[in-house]
Parts: structure tokens; C-alpha cells; sequence
């Protein structure tokens, strides 16, 4: 399973009255849900407010803009791979991976990333740049290349597979199609997409 580093605030009855960290969740809460419901070019400020409960002061406060409201926000919310899963042979490895991958992508955090990358021009863009790679192209990039490697090692993928353009084809795979043809990817989808794709691209020739 995919594991947060988000936990969501305790609703506060009194809500003036909520300080620090217990205040800072619920906005940074309310960021997120703004993102994955309005998106990126609905999100305000003030409906951020008006979701935590709270002043736009305080939020102005703590975020002078929304850039930075957002980037904070998706740090704090996105799904975080632990380790690349190891049951004993490629294919299942990369089934679980992108099972994984399929759950962070329509999580809330999910929907709220995707906002950004599909609505921010490239201006904006650049400010969620670190976030986005470090938060999700990075360790994305570490897991596909431990389950490649692995494969390398018991002879099932080809000696030269563990490069970037092999690590960019089931992520660049499952946004398109997810953004472009509304594919919600089933258990059957993300089968097929590794036996006619991405297993006839790693394997040995010969094979």
C-alpha cells in the first residue's frame, strides 16, 4: 500500500482558537482539497480560508501567495513510495509498482498534483518544479530501477534496460492515458500495458 506523510487535522469546533501546527494542517488540508476539487485555476485564497475555517490573514500570514500556499501543500500531501516491492520476479514487481503508483494517482494528493502540472503555465510551473521531482520523479524513478536491476540480475530483463527512457515509459504510459483518455486503470489495464509493452521492451533478445 501507498503510505501519507499527510495526516488531516482534527476537526476544530473553535476554530479561532486553533495555533500552530494544528492550524497550519487544516489550511494546508484545505489546499488540497481546493486543488483536487477546482483545480489550480479555482483555487482562492479565500475559499482556502474559508475551508479551514479560518481568517485569510492567517493564511496570508504563513503563504504570502498561492504558489507558495500550493507548493507546501503538495509536499506535505504527496504519497511516498517506501521501498520497491520484491516478489520474486519482474513482471509481478512492476504489476505491484504500478497498482501503487494507480493508488497515488486518485488519491486526493493525486488529483491535486495533477491540477498543477495540467493548468499551471510555465511560470508557475517552475516553482513546483523541486517539489514535483523530488516528491515524485525521483523516488519513482529509484523504485523502477531497483525492480529493473533486480530482473537484470536473475536474467529476466536485458542488460542495457536500466536506463531513462525505459524508467519513463510506465509513468509517461499511465498520465497520458489517464489525462487523455479518461483510462482509470483497471487491474486488467495495468496487465496488459506490462505484458505488451513494457515486458517485450525489457526482455533479452532471443527471448
Amino acid at each position: 500500500m501507498v503510505t501519507s506523510r499527510w495526516t488531516a487535522a482534527p476537526a476544530q469546533t473553535a476554530s479561532l482558537r486553533r495555533r500552530g501546527a494544528v492550524l497550519e494542517h487544516a489550511i494546508l488540508d484545505a489546499a488540497l482539497e481546493q486543488l483536487s476539487t477546482v483545480g489550480w485555476n479555482g483555487l482562492t485564497m479565500e475559499g482556502v480560508a474559508a475551508g479551514a475555517q479560518t481568517g485569510k490573514a492567517a493564511v496570508y500570514r504563513r503563504w504570502p501567495s498561492k504558489e507558495d500556499l500550493v507548493a507546501d501543500a503538495l509536499q506535505a500531501g504527496l504519497p511516498r513510495f517506501e521501498e520497491a516491492p520484491d516478489l520474486g520476479g519482474v513482471r509481478e514487481d512492476l504489476l505491484e509498482l504500478c497498482r501503487q503508483a494507480r493508488e497515488a494517482m486518485f488519491s486526493r494528493p493525486g488529483f491535486a498534483l495533477r491540477a498543477v502540472i495540467h493548468e499551471c503555465d510555465p511560470i508557475q510551473a517552475e516553482r513546483f518544479h523541486a517539489v514535483i521531482f523530488e516528491g515524485v520523479v525521483e523516488p519513482t524513478v529509484k523504485l523502477l530501477r531497483e525492480v529493473i536491476t533486480r530482473g537484470i540480475e536473475r536474467g529476466e530483463v536485458r542488460s542495457d534496460a536500466a536506463n531513462s527512457y525505459v524508467f519513463d515509459a510506465i509513468p509517461a504510459m499511465m498520465m497520458y492515458r489517464s489525462k487523455m483518455r479518461a483510462c482509470e486503470w483497471s487491474d486488467l489495464d495495468l496487465q496488459e500495458m506490462i505484458d505488451q509493452l513494457v515486458l517485450p521492451l525489457l526482455r533479452p533478445s532471443g527471448v
